[in-house]
């Protein structure tokens, strides 16, 4: 990928290099953090080289020409965090890439739109679906939401604007993607400033290599769910699936996720990982597991997959999932993974390693590992 801002963008910190010199660098490094776990038959999956980011975000910035007019831009930050004017940005989806011109244009003729607009947000689909947030330092009124809905019309978006104490939704805060996950189709919809998965290419790849390689039988827990991503592809595997999350509005979104794929066996309960830790060990009632009809007695539980944030787990979540047969373990952060991994390997052996290059052009890597008990002795 050749960009005219790498070495000044800090988004892409590999940008000394090809992308196949920027992923081999990457698992070289890995190879050496991993080298007393990592088994001969890791494998690697590649990113597309460029337009392979579906969601970003960019600082708005108003400078003015040599001849004294008001011009905006994008900015990202450069290596001293200083704003770095940008006209384009080559990681993005060519949906995103191509929109962003426009967008400048349309909201610099426009007195209402640009006036004290700071930053933006991209959220967009494969099947060609977009939300443009747009964030402000102002309060938006009714003549704003009049621009707004104007230029949503003309370029066929969804628009959102966003102040202190103002999310104002003009049509859906949310996009509807289609994965084909081996040859099935599953439907989902993302919601805007909620998490979802960047690089949609690669997360079908992470998704198929849990179902090729992971035992697929009984009933599978799952913490950190989020809006249900890998939930809904992995519900035909398992007899039932007990999904928990903290946030109310990935769990919604994850149960309406289910009612657009016909899926039955999956039961979705806001718990934070601690709290399900509490309610396995029978140390506290939660209301909302009797709410939504859950007995934790009822499952038999085979499988936990977990997907923590950058921390990875804490100390007590590390002990619970110690209770189940088979770990698929999914980490955005090596360095908290192999944290997680040295107390894991007492019980546990790893029987499937993979990188996947979700974050191309930096320093970071997804790995997916699935750990398999050493005995029958549980935790």
């Amino acid at each position: 990928m050749n960009c005219e801002y790498f070495g000044k963008c800090a988004s892409c910190t590999l940008y000394d290099k090809t992308y196949k010199e920027q992923l081999e660098y990457k698992i070289d490094i890995e190879k050496i953090r991993f080298k007393q776990y990592l088994p001969l038959n890791f494998e690697v999956y590649e990113s597309e080289e460029e337009n392979f980011r579906y969601k970003a975000e960019f600082r708005l910035w108003k400078s003015f020409t040599d001849d004294n007019k008001l011009k905006l831009s994008y900015a990202m930050n450069d290596f001293d965090k200083k704003a770095l004017e940008i006209s384009t940005c080559h990681i993005v989806s060519t949906d995103i890439k191509e929109l962003m011109p426009k967008l400048l244009s349309y909201i610099l003729q426009d007195d209402i739109l640009s006036f004290k607009l700071y930053g933006c947000e991209f959220l967009n689909s494969t099947k060609g679906e977009m939300i443009f947030t747009l964030i402000y330092h102002k309060k938006l009124d009714t003549l704003w939401i009049k621009k707004a809905k104007d230029l949503e019309l003309k370029l066929n978006i969804k628009i959102i604007g966003r102040s202190k104490k103002q999310k104002i939704i003009l049509s859906d805060d949310y996009i509807n993607e289609v994965l084909n996950i081996n040859a099935k189709d599953i439907k989902y919809i993302y919601k805007e400033n909620s998490f979802s998965q960047a690089n949609t290419k690669v997360n079908i790849k992470m998704i198929e290599w849990i179902i090729k390689n992971a035992t697929l039988s009984n009933d599978l827990c799952e913490l950190y769910c989020g809006s249900g991503n890998f939930t809904m592809a992995l519900s035909p595997y398992f007899r039932k699936i007990l999904a928990t999350e903290i946030s109310k509005t990935s769990i919604q979104t994850a149960k309406i996720n289910c009612k657009l794929n016909d899926i039955k066996n999956i039961k979705l309960v806001r718990l934070s990982a601690q709290e399900f830790t509490q309610a396995y060990k029978k140390e506290r009632f939660f209301r909302r597991l009797k709410d939504n009809n859950v007995n934790i007695d009822e499952y038999d539980f085979s499988s936990i997959l977990v997907d923590p944030p950058r921390a990875g787990l804490d100390e007590c979540t590390r002990q619970i999932v110690q209770n189940f047969e088979q770990i698929i373990y999914i980490s955005c952060n090596t360095l908290s993974l192999y944290e997680d991994l040295k107390s894991l390997d007492k019980n546990y052996y790893i029987k499937h390693f993979a990188f996947f290059d979700q974050f191309a052009y930096t320093k970071h890597i997804e790995t997916i590992i699935i750990f398999e008990k050493r005995n029958n002795t549980l935790i």
